[in-house]
């Protein structure tokens, strides 16, 4: 291991336990993780090109805000936010019920396995995954997932969190973690030490199956794969 190397330690798949999904729901942590979800709406708007029209997939939509904000922006476009935790689709169905306007014809969530479900192939003109691959035990099969459920031409924006070396940890969870307490806290430090390095995504980018897509580096947190719409 190279000199300040901090080895991954991975995550459970599934968010399950209450407390876990109260954290998330928190008003404390919901303010601040806006903010950081505005980021990826923005980016994932860019990178459909303004399209009128068409259908978005978000793999573990946790509590559904990053689908209901981009559903804000793309009126005429349909979502499916899917994810294996029972818990979180329903809090995103209440975080639903409560936006209100016409989201509801729009939008829908349900409790599905992205990696081994009968979701029709190639019928997503945006497929997107946030703050997921850290949780995944075989991050090849959620990458095919995402190039399988792309129309060709698609666009594809999966993002997560940055792992720091060694020697810079303690600080990075200290700053970038200064807004969470509690158990909201443990789970943000856990996700960090979890995340992959910008080098390890290079690697699985490269020995899978998705095509024309390319990592990038969203500032000092977060690292991701891209794939922006084309025709």
């Amino acid at each position: 291991m190279a000199l300040f190397e901090f080895a991954r330690v991975p995550e459970p798949e599934v968010m399950a336990d209450s407390g876990e999904v109260e954290a998330y729901a928190s008003a404390t942590a919901q303010s601040y993780l806006d903010a950081i979800d505005d980021t990826f709406v923005e980016h994932a708007v860019r990178l459909v090109k303004n399209r009128d029209r068409g259908r978005a997939i978000d793999i573990g939509t946790g509590p559904g805000q990053i689908v209901i904000k981009l559903a804000r922006r793309l009126t005429l476009w349909k979502f499916a936010g899917v994810d294996l935790s029972a818990a979180m689709i329903g809090q995103a169905n209440k975080n639903l019920a409560q936006a209100g306007g016409n989201l509801a014809g729009r939008v829908e969530f349900r409790v599905i396995d992205a990696e081994s479900s009968d979701l029709p192939n190639e019928s997503f003109d945006l497929v997107m995954c946030n703050s997921v691959l850290h949780h995944v035990p075989e991050p090849q099969r959620l990458l095919a997932a995402m190039e399988q459920l792309a129309k060709p031409g698609a666009a594809i924006l999966l993002r997560d969190l940055r792992r720091p070396n060694a020697l810079m940890y303690p600080l990075h969870v200290r700053w970038h973690g200064r807004k969470y307490s509690g158990e909201m806290l443990r789970l943000y430090r856990d996700s960090v030490r979890a995340a992959y390095t910008a080098p390890e995504l290079h690697k699985l980018l490269a020995s899978s199956p998705l095509r024309d897509a390319r990592v990038f580096e969203h500032r000092s947190t977060h690292i991701g794969i891209e794939r922006a719409a084309t025709g």
